[in-house]
């Protein structure tokens, strides 16, 4: 059973945290995300830790981000790294204490910096006493899960009696039979992780109480862990998923439900109320229409959302993630674009290339060959800092850090490519293939530990990191990053300074220029008299500057490759410039 935790006044410090937020504030803030087991481990156990965080909070002060997202640190078993979640209002022990994450709270608050909880309520751990308790049909909290029982027709626990077909997204069914309670409960994730049942009003005043809990500790806003998934369409039925084939998000059954808006207008009243905070929704499937519709700050809802379109450009259509096909640059613009003009006036974007669960962006659609990485990490960095919105580094991003290159499956830690491969190798699929896949994309790429130097375990522990080190934290670090006035962190500081005192950054109209060139992204943001041109080569080839763009003088604010500008632009080249 977790530690019972007194409930706690609104302190000093939280009265403080609240006056710090003016209306809008996150709209000129940049944030870093941190996933706590690979940050910095204090402790020499192999996992980082709170107080590990604590200790680099310099290095975050020195980019110069507003705010960090702190991927889960609550009590957990661990079964998919902290977002199958037993106890909201405590810290788990291999992170540390509730007193370390005052400290870490108290800490960022400091340094004018503020921070983000993950929140993960479509689902807790089946560890978590609601979840126990739910498993006696007699319990008051009986229904606060989704229970079924089996389809009529098939035996308990034999395959397809299942209520209905849906995939789980990390391999086979979504119901799980339990024996205690006699009924198939529902789980969209790992087995462990139940699907909280939001149509009962209890359920939602117990999570809105616990968020209150949190921002009168000083929490600033929540990152909320696929949010749009928390209304079901009723009563629940087969969809069009086929046995045996992968979770589809599009048009699925638990998608962006017929009561999302009312749930986040309900938990907006609850919590955000009077408190400026920062809230992104994680949405998968999301569409233009219903992005600015969440996130339009008429409907008191949520200030922005995490879509998931442009990540996922490089897989064949209809297949899943992991049949990969090339990046064609056209449809980047063209994608990235929609949701520029889509969202102008009515919502707001949020900007993002990598996180925990997408793989290293430099490796991905960059070039992480020595000759190319800085450059290329570099110029990814402008295109995405310069669009409009909010935009989010992930750990290491800022060092030009790469994916991990793992070769095997035994190096994976991740649940979801350890249940891919195991049930795709069941059906015949070819070995190479899936570890070519996962190379790519693989979720372990984001989580191999932050590389501080250049010693054995990249100045990360003293011990046995939980994830391997990728080798190249040899030439890749932050001592050599920060000694460098040229590398990638140094740009990302010129990045993020820029956003702060250019206006136009933060509020500017987007317009896409050269949409059908197959190597340079080019747009202008423009506020009343002021133009900024983002012009970009991402390519690893020397590239024509298009001779449909305006006039390119102007002041230089940020280059890649100098100042001076030709009708060419070299690899992975790029510029700001202020026009006139």
């Amino acid at each position: 059973m977790p530690t019972p935790v007194p409930p706690i006044e609104r302190s000093d410090a939280a009265a403080a945290a609240r006056a710090a937020r003016p209306d809008g504030w996150w709209r000129e803030a940049v944030v870093y995300q941190i996933y706590p087991r690979s940050f910095a481990d204090s402790d020499g156990d192999g996992i980082g830790d709170l107080r590990g965080i604590v200790g680099r909070l310099d290095h975050l002060h020195r980019l110069g981000v507003d705010v960090v997202w702190l991927s889960p640190v609550y009590r957990s078993p661990q079964d998919d790294n902290g977002y199958d979640i037993s106890d909201y209002q405590d810290i788990d022990p291999l992170f540390g204490t509730l007193a370390d994450m005052d400290e870490l709270i108290a800490g960022l608050h400091a340094r004018g910096m503020k921070i983000m909880m993950d929140l993960v309520v479509n689902h807790t751990s089946d560890e978590h006493p609601w979840f126990t308790q739910s498993r006696d049909a007699l319990s008051p909290r009986s229904d606060w899960y989704i229970w079924r029982p089996v389809r009529e027709g098939f035996e308990p626990g034999e395959p397809g009696g299942e209520p209905t077909n849906w995939r789980s997204a990390f391999s086979g069914p979504a119901w799980q039979y339990d024996q205690q309670r006699g009924e198939y409960y529902l789980h969209l994730f790992s087995v462990k992780q139940p699907d909280l049942n939001w149509e009962n009003p209890e359920v939602r005043r117990a999570i809105h109480a616990m968020m209150r809990w949190w921002v009168d500790r000083g929490v600033d806003g929540f990152r909320m862990d696929v949010i749009n998934f928390i209304s079901k369409r009723y009563p629940l039925a087969d969809g069009p998923t086929a046995p045996g084939q992968a979770l589809s998000f599009d048009g699925a059954a638990f998608i962006d439900g017929p009561r999302m808006d009312e749930f986040l207008q309900e938990m907006h009243r609850a919590v955000m109320e009077g408190e400026n905070l920062i809230t992104v929704g994680e949405t998968p499937g999301v569409t233009v229409e219903l992005a600015s519709n969440y996130s339009n700050p008429d409907n008191h809802e949520i200030a922005m959302v995490f879509q998931f379109e442009h990540v996922g450009l490089d897989e064949m259509p209809g297949r899943g993630k992991w049949a990969l096909k090339p990046l064609d640059l056209r449809d980047l613009k063209r994608n990235l674009a929609r949701w520029q003009n889509g969202l102008e006036g009515r919502g707001w974007n949020s900007l993002y290339w990598n996180n925990h669960d997408q793989p290293r962006i430099v490796s991905r659609w960059g070039d992480d060959s020595p000759e190319f990485r800085v450059v290329s990490a570099k110029t990814l960095g402008t295109v995405l800092h310069l669009l409009k919105g909010t935009p989010y580094i992930y750990q290491g991003e800022e060092l030009g850090m790469t994916n991990a290159h793992f070769a095997s499956i035994g190096q994976y830690q991740d649940i979801e490519v350890r249940n891919h491969y195991r049930e795709a190798m069941s059906l015949g699929a070819d070995e190479a293939d899936l570890l070519r896949s996962y190379a790519v994309k693989g979720r372990d790429n984001a989580r191999t530990p932050v590389q501080w130097d250049d010693s054995d375990n990249a100045g990360f522990t003293t011990g046995v990191p939980w994830l391997a080190v990728n080798p190249n934290h040899r030439e890749i670090n932050a001592v050599r990053a920060l000694a460098d006035p040229d590398s990638v962190f140094h740009h990302y500081r010129r990045l993020i300074d820029l956003r702060h005192t250019h206006p136009v950054v933060r509020d500017g109209v987007f317009d896409l220029l050269a949409p059908d060139d197959p190597q340079v992204f080019a747009y202008t943001r423009t506020l009343g008299a002021t133009t900024l041109l983002v012009l970009a080569n991402m390519s690893s080839i020397t590239a024509e500057v298009p001779a449909e763009l305006p006039d390119t003088t102007g002041e230089v604010l940020l280059a890649t490759h100098g100042r001076a500008l030709g009708s060419t632009l070299a690899p992975w080249e790029s510029r700001v410039i202020r026009l006139g």
